[in-house]
């Protein structure tokens, strides 16, 4: 009998579940003018209490189709950026399918044609974390490199000298392009900038003091270029191209550079495809003098050298992407970009050479003629999967990506020797090729938790790999044989493993926000020169806190507060013993035992409206520094890389804009900093030296009648001190451009020029120990171009996305020394 029951039981259970009908709800989502919309999100609702049952993208035909509904009321409700939002009537469900009416939703972009905008976007944002340089809404930026533009930004100083960029005159700065470090340091980075065209970026990020999540290399900081990159539906892009000519006395008259650059996007169902093709010819030139003299207890020396430097270059870069979004939480994608540098140099170099020894005097001289062909490749392969948790603001992140990097440098160096009455002595002929690849290997994830309103927690891992090889060949010609040189030719393998794990805890009051982090990292390296058999192999763990605060004291006022721990580890090149020869008198060699330099970081700002101060103290032990050594006997300068004991650098801020007028905008950045420098023995005596200096920094922006706007830029470095190395002049430039805009502001043409006046160079001297010297670089620095740049497509609404990738800290530690 109860076996029966059961049965019965069961029976009416599933009668009842059969009975339970369900029924299917079709429907169109189309705009004002009956045009289908693709990809709206429709959510379908209970009536009344309006409650989610489940949600579905439109199709490309704007159709929407839900299946298995049950009987009940419902509305829905559609969603779509660029448009208002819309909801439908009230329908029932029973046994029968139903057909809504079709959805009508209004562009947002319609509204806005009654409206007449009068406002640009300001060239330079301060926000809590970053100061960002909107680029695509200069006017002075057209046909600029990335590399001019940094020298132009607030707080930037490039050393052009040394091919390096400072933040706040702290070197040690990570460049990142479109969220991912670049493969490229010393003078490769700044050759990969100098053939970046200002046409392919969108915006430049400055950060001072990035927090746990990003990697902890750059003790200075980071600076994030972005490139464009069109995020609309549809089919649309960009198409940009400039042309410019430097403009200045006793230089070649060729000194022309081109651009080209192209940015597409297309969006069709679930698939976002988009690409990058970008085409550059740059030239350069730079007429260098060095006077150095030498002393010793017998021999008097001073050298006399011009150094006239002529650079050309065609650059050639590309990226290919897509986006698959598997629903509207999970979005899959893959992403290829690369790029090809063609470079060459040639350097005519005159050396006159004077020298006293017993009262009396002889004159000799050495020209040379260094030929250089130098083509450089990268290649970044990325795979990414993002997944958005129903908690909002709650996702998980995957990134595995593989770099590669080439760069094959052929050097000819013919040098003659003359005697005071210019009769040859003697010839010498050498040859370098260099050979070097890497390859990095690295993943990465992310978990960010959005606990509730208030409270956020981020964590994350990550592991990279990278293997370097280094060949050089060095070769003198020797009885008309080409003869290795021994010593100088070499082999160099360098392996480097980072483990990395982090943590950020985020909580927010009704008046202070809070942010801790911590960021644990673990080196495996291993150096071997395998010509010399020496190798150096090292291990260390090193913990990175953040702690980040703000404050707001009422609407219009906020404090922040800040600290983080940052490091800079040695590019692979800096490690690389290798000796290079630059010319008779001077040689370049890395060395294998630098340490990472360790930087603490302080700071605190105030902001007052869109105004801000903040104040910065920075700590840095084992600095890495350029350092001369001089032979006494043979003259015969040689520059390498070595650890400074202490750096410290205290800096203020000062961010200042101006509405003068309706049309006309002025802002204003002015710093000051005090760098210390101390070591207890550096090249065997006890160095101490400090230098007070600042930045100033004006950009006016002024919004004519018929769409022309016009740009006035200023900018100015006093003389400063780094390492042991000064500047002793000021450099400053004045900039201008002027912009018409025609066809709704899709097309735009613009006239630039910089240094109007002439006055950017640098001159320094570098005064230590044994040696002596003072330099004077002129390089092309007023330059006139014309940029034109048309948009073109959908550019309403957005739908790609940006994203890093998992070689963040490994790639901007390639290149030179």
């Amino acid at each position: 009998m109860k076996n029966i029951i059961v049965l019965i039981t069961c029976l009416l259970v599933c009668g009842i579940c059969f009975a339970q009908k369900t029924a299917k709800i079709t429907g169109k989502i189309v705009d004002e003018k009956a045009t289908a919309v693709p990809y709206a999100l429709v959510k379908l609702l209970n009536y009344p209490d309006t409650s989610f049952v489940k949600s579905i993208q439109t199709d490309f035909d704007g159709l929407y189709n839900f299946d298995q509904v049950k009987a009940g009321e419902y509305i829905l409700a559609v969603n779509m950026v660029g448009f208002k939002g819309a909801k439908s009537v009230k329908f029932t469900i029973a046994e029968t399918d139903v057909q809504v009416p079709n959805i009508k939703i209004e562009s947002v972009t319609k509204n806005l044609k009654e409206v007449s905008i009068t406002g640009i976007k300001p060239y330079v944002e301060r926000k809590v974390d970053k100061t960002v340089l909107n680029v695509e809404s200069s006017i002075n930026s057209s046909g600029n490199s990335a590399l001019e533009l940094l020298e132009k930004a607030p707080g930037v100083t490039v050393d052009r000298q040394n091919d390096q960029i400072r933040l706040n005159n702290k070197s040690g700065i990570t460049v990142m392009i479109d969220g991912k470090t670049n493969f490229l340091s010393g003078t490769d980075v700044t050759t990969l900038l100098s053939n970046m065209s200002s046409d392919q970026i969108a915006t430049i990020e400055l950060i001072t003091n990035p927090s746990s999540k990003y990697d902890a290399a750059g003790a200075a900081g980071i600076i994030n270029i972005k490139l464009k990159r069109n995020k609309a539906f549809g089919t649309n892009g960009n198409l940009s191209l400039n042309t410019g000519q430097a403009i200045q006395p006793n230089f070649p008259k060729d000194m022309y550079r081109v651009g080209l650059s192209l940015t597409l996007n297309n969006r069709v169902d679930k698939w976002n495809i988009y690409g990058t093709a970008a085409f550059n010819r740059k030239v350069g030139f730079n007429n260098i003098n060095v006077l150095r003299n030498t002393l010793t207890s017998s021999l008097a020396s001073s050298f006399n050298q011009n150094f006239a430097r002529r650079s050309k270059g065609e650059a050639y870069m590309g990226k290919l992407g897509a986006d698959y979004y598997v629903s509207d939480k999970t979005v899959i994608g893959v992403m290829v970009d690369g790029n090809k540098i063609n470079s060459a140099m040639d350097n005519v170099s005159q050396t006159s050479i004077k020298e006293v020894q017993g009262g009396a005097e002889t004159k000799n001289s050495v020209n040379q003629l260094a030929l250089s062909d130098s083509p450089v490749g990268n290649l970044t392969a990325n795979f990414n999967v993002k997944h958005d948790f129903s908690k909002e603001g709650t996702n998980l992140t995957f990134d595995a990506d593989y770099s590669g990097f080439s760069n094959e440098k052929n050097d000819n160096f013919d040098a003659k020797y003359l005697n005071n009455a210019g009769n040859l002595t003697k010839t010498t002929a050498l040859r370098n090729f260099t050979d070097a690849k890497i390859d990095v290997l690295a993943a990465k994830t992310d978990f960010t938790w959005a606990v509730n309103k208030t409270v956020r927690i981020e964590a994350g891992l990550k592991s990279s790999f990278v293997v370097t090889h280094n060949e050089l060949i060095s070769e003198q010609l020797s009885a008309g044989t080409w003869q290795n040189i021994a010593g100088q030719s070499n082999n160099f393998i360098y392996k480097e493993n980072i483990n990395s794990a982090y943590t950020n805890y985020a909580k927010e009051w009704k008046k202070w926000q809070l942010q801790l982090g911590l960021r644990t990292e673990y080196t495996h390296s291993n150096g071997n020169s395998v010509t010399s058999n020496k190798v150096v192999d090292r291990n260390y763990l090193s913990l990175f806190p953040t702690v980040f605060v703000q404050q707001t004291l009422n609407k219009n006022n906020s404090i922040n507060y800040s600290f983080s721990r940052r490091v800079d580890r040695p590019n692979y090149q800096q490690l690389n013993p290798f000796v290079f020869y630059m010319d008779p008198y001077a040689l370049d060699e890395g060395n294998p035992y630098l340490k990472p330099q360790f930087t603490y970081n302080f700071e605190i700002g105030y902001s007052y409206k869109e105004a801000s101060l903040s104040f910065n103290y920075a700590d840095t032990k084992d600095m890495i520094t350029q350092i001369s050594q001089q032979n006494e006997v043979t003259r015969i300068i040689n520059v390498i890389r070595k650890n400074l004991g202490r750096a410290q650098t205290f800096s203020a801020n000062l961010y200042v804009p101006v509405k003068v007028a309706k049309f006309w905008r002025m802002q204003n950045n002015v710093s000051a900093f005090l760098s210390k420098f101390n070591d207890g023995n550096l090249e065997g005596a006890k160095y101490q030296a400090s230098k007070v200096a600042f930045n100033f920094n004006t950009n006016n922006s002024l919004t004519l009648p018929q769409n022309f706007s016009v740009e006035l830029g200023f900018w100015l470095n006093s003389p400063r001190l780094n390492g042991v190395e000064e500047t002793t002049i000021t450099q400053y430039a004045l900039n201008a451009g002027i912009q018409k805009s025609l066809m709704n502001k899709k097309l735009k043409i613009r006239l630039s020029m910089d240094d109007i006046f002439l006055t950017n160079h640098w001159e320094g001297r570098l005064q230590y120990q044994n040696v002596n010297l003072n330099v004077v670089n002129h390089y092309m620095s007023r330059r006139a171009a014309f940029t034109v740049n048309y948009n073109f497509g959908n550019q309403n609404v957005k739908s790609a996305r940006n994203r890093n990738t998992a070689t963040d800290d490994i790639k901007g530690r390639a290149g030179s020394n």
